[in-house]
């Protein structure tokens, strides 16, 4: 573990030693963009550092509105709502349907937004598909990860295809896909929906793939009218106004940082000569890895990557290379050539 007083960009500054950084989940490289502050500077100046109030309020701000449609325009969706968080966004989700109505299933590596440490989370595909066609007196919810990190369901989702969802709720965490896969950054939504399931609700987070601190649910108007009439909506302080602005007034820029980022990640795939030493999905930024000595002999080369236990000490090691749209040529040469370099047997 390393503490350091500035946030990560492409380089990181540990006792004194620089370091290659391919780590965290600032996928675009917006949060130390100049021009990507300047606009969220703007856009404090205009709308305050922080919004307290419901938005169930008396007065209430048009951008809430306003950024809740150009997201879902974005995604593909008929409607969309945010919250100050992805993990708010999943929780919200969750609590709708913990009823009796419901029947809640849980494929593997489904994050911890989505549930509430009760529900049990399936081992594998064949025991989640036995366990929905058991159950007969209530609805079906299936919640799931779009970006699982094992190579399951982005981009193919093939497992998911396999079950008959005509009767069943899907609901999809996809905070690592929004705003940098799909259409215009749209996500899994487009593709979900032709799945057919009885229902379809997205929910995310806004920082990793759009830099800003907020969460968004994306599903039919019928559905998110429903939520935001809880009373777990109305009690919630929503995303900040000044946040949800620069999503929508730096849309020029999240294009070119895309692009960018697509970039780097066929430069990092054509010059790396041994890919069976990671699993990753086609499109996406992230290699995973188990493999402690890699870490190791990474950090001895001076490159920091992602490397922890997540998300309690007593689950499992998260451990992955992430690009960034920040990185340069430079830096994903000297990564591979690293890489190439490495032999289990050092």
């Amino acid at each position: 573990m390393f503490t350091i007083d500035e946030f990560p960009d492409r380089t990181i500054v540990i006792n004194g030693k620089e370091y290659l950084y391919f780590g965290g989940t600032s996928y675009l490289g917006l949060q130390t963009d100049a021009d990507f502050q300047s606009i969220f500077i703007k856009n404090i100046k205009k709308y305050g550092t922080a919004y307290s109030a419901s938005r169930k309020s008396n007065i209430r701000i048009s951008i809430f509105n306003e950024v809740d449609a150009h997201l879902a325009e974005i995604a593909g969706s008929e409607s969309c709502v945010t919250m100050s968080s992805g993990y708010l966004a999943g929780q919200l989700v969750c609590d709708y349907f913990s009823n009796n109505d419901y029947q809640l299933f849980y494929a593997p590596n489904t994050h911890s937004a989505l549930y509430r440490n009760k529900q049990k989370v399936l081992e594998n595909w064949i025991e989640l598909e036995n366990a929905i066609k058991t159950n007969t007196n209530k609805i079906p919810v299936l919640f799931l990860d779009s970006i699982d990190f094992n190579g399951d369901n982005y981009p193919d989702y093939t497992f998911l295809k396999n079950l008959d969802l005509t009767d069943i709720i899907l609901v999809v965490d996809d905070s690592h896909g929004i705003g940098i896969t799909g259409k215009d950054g749209g996500g899994s939504f487009r593709f979900l929906h032709t799945l057919q399931p009885k229902e379809l609700l997205v929910s995310c987070s806004l920082g990793k793939g759009f830099g800003i601190q907020a969460g968004a649910i994306f599903g039919s108007n019928n559905i998110i009218n429903a939520l935001k009439n809880t009373r777990f909506f109305g009690g919630a302080s929503p995303a900040t106004p000044a946040s949800l602005a620069t999503l929508k007034d730096a849309e020029e820029l999240i294009s070119s940082k895309r692009a960018q980022l697509h970039k780097n990640t066929e430069l990092f795939i054509s010059k790396l000569s041994n890919s069976s030493l990671f699993v990753s999905a086609k499109g996406h930024p992230t290699f995973n890895f188990q493999n402690k000595a890699l870490a190791n002999y990474l950090e001895d080369n001076g490159i920091i990557v992602t490397y922890f236990k997540y998300p309690t000490e007593n689950d499992s090691l998260m451990s992955r290379i992430v690009l960034s749209a920040y990185h340069t040529e430079t830096d994903i040469f000297k990564l591979c050539t690293i890489l190439n370099s490495y032999s289990p047997n050092l």
